[in-house]
């Protein structure tokens, strides 16, 4: 028996492969699917199922590319209905994988269809569960993403609860967890860092997993303090269950030189949003005006998900060198399929061309401080809610950088704004966005609010994150 995590920290999702006497299974897989056809090629393997959990919302599956490539059948959950061909599982159907049993137990609550998957060994022994969005490493799945017209989220939520209760509590202790998330993921709200772990510790530790919770307390807990789903959520869940374009042709298409003249022509007359995955310290050196940053050094594709609207957006790229082919791949991750292609030689080609360029003023927290002390500031925290209320500069605005887009109205274009975030990522992907909106008189705090933390500016009393 083998069974290995492959974790995507970008996306804070874990895809696994499972191999018993030369056959495979692989579960929950990204959309660049060779990885797991090298993987099993290379071990003498074929690849015998892909295991969907669920219809994922933050990501983009390549269990479609996956079968078409190598005749490998598609297993959802009971009651799933798709475009193409899959196995829709019973509840408790075993599938046999070389010496290995796989159980499916239908765990609805994340999703309708929702499952986990139970390893059992070649002596019929429950080894592992492969749990999904159902049981998360120190919280569960959100239960609001399927809301239906008769379907509420305290109905899923109460589904949740009996899932768990019914199907993963009676479990053994020494059962392995192996979860399709977490932290940094917005599938739940308090996921651990840890990323495999074992059933009773969790029981232990997982507030929702406590014995004698009631199914009104778990609903009440559950749903409290949910964050709004970010926008792309829907259309990649859509994706996965209707099909979506060839990888292979979506990197073809995306991974494409561009001239500063073809790049320019293209920008004017597809309406092609400049992208740039530079990291922020270049990108406030100089940049091409009105493009937008969101750098492959932090949390690019669900950043990219939350801002840009419209997934069927052309994008032209402005990247590092030799990171075109993953600028293009971890964009298809999250449906952003329209790439046409990147900055040939990135912006010394366009400086060398002639063409205009822009730059961000940036100041350190010791030179804020400085002003701040002088004069009276306007000041952007583009942190998120609970950052935010956890400490913040006195008279600092709530700029959440997730609504960025819905909060244009809250600030004027003839004042100047400071603007910070927790480090320095979060903030110059908010000023990139106000400076391509028209806001120009804008300042980046470099260091964000851990910097600023260090000075004798005034803040908010420290709250713990835990008892908002």
């Amino acid at each position: 028996m083998k069974i290995e995590q492959l974790y995507t920290g970008c996306l804070a999702q874990g895809a696994y492969y499972i191999e018993s006497k030369g056959e495979v299974a692989i579960i929950d897989p990204l959309r660049e699917t060779q990885q797991y056809i090298d993987k099993a090629k290379a071990n003498n393997a074929k690849i015998k199922y892909v295991l969907e959990t669920h219809f994922h919302a933050d990501f983009v599956s390549g269990h479609v590319d996956l079968a078409e490539k190598t005749g490998a059948t598609i297993v959802f959950g009971p009651g799933a209905q798709t475009e193409y061909n899959i196995h829709s599982a019973t509840d408790g159907e075993e599938l046999k994988l070389g010496e290995l049993t796989i159980k499916v137990l239908h765990t609805p609550g994340h999703t309708l269809e929702s499952v986990t998957y139970l390893l059992k060994d070649k002596d019929g022994k429950d080894y592992a569960i492969f749990s999904g969005d159902t049981l998360f490493l120190g919280d569960v799945g959100r239960p609001d993403l399927a809301i239906k017209s008769d379907l509420t989220e305290r109905d899923l939520a109460g589904m949740l609860y009996d899932s768990l209760r019914e199907k993963i509590m009676p479990l053994a202790d020494d059962v392995i967890v192996y979860p399709a998330h977490g932290a940094g993921s917005a599938c739940g709200k308090n996921l651990s860092k840890e990323t495999v772990g074992v059933l009773g510790e969790q029981k232990k530790t997982n507030y929702a997993l406590r014995a004698d919770m009631t199914r009104e307390e778990f609903i009440k807990e559950v749903l409290h303090g949910i964050a709004p789903p970010p926008q792309y959520f829907a259309k990649n869940a859509m994706m996965n269950k209707m099909g979506y374009n060839a990888f292979d042709d979506i990197l073809k298409t995306g991974n494409n030189p561009l001239t500063p003249e073809e790049f320019e022509a293209l920008a004017n007359h597809e309406s092609a949003l400049v992208l740039d995955v530079r990291t922020q310290s270049d990108f406030i050196k100089s940049h091409i005006p009105n493009s937008i940053f969101i750098g492959l050094n932090g949390q690019f594709a669900p950043w990219v998900g939350a801002l840009i609207t419209d997934i069927k957006q052309p994008i032209l790229l402005v990247v590092p060198e030799g990171k075109s082919e993953e600028a293009v791949t971890r964009l298809s991750r999250v449906g952003y399929d329209n790439t046409l292609g990147y900055l040939e030689g990135g912006i010394d080609a366009w400086k060398a061309s002639g063409k205009e360029i822009d730059s961000l003023e940036s100041i350190s927290a010791k030179e804020f401080e400085k002003r701040a002390n002088t004069s009276e500031l306007n000041v952007l925290d583009v942190r998120k809610d609970g950052e935010y209320k956890s400490m913040h500069l006195e008279n600092a605005q709530h700029f959440a950088l997730d609504y960025i887009n819905n909060q244009m109205d809250q600030i004027d274009k003839d004042k100047t704004y400071y603007v910070h975030c927790a480090g320095g990522y979060r903030s110059v992907i908010a000023a990139s966005i106000l400076k391509a909106r028209g806001y120009h008189n804008l300042v980046d705090i470099a260091g964000g609010f851990g910097a600023i933390k260090k000075t004798s500016l005034p803040k908010t009393d420290f709250v713990c994150p835990s008892t908002l």
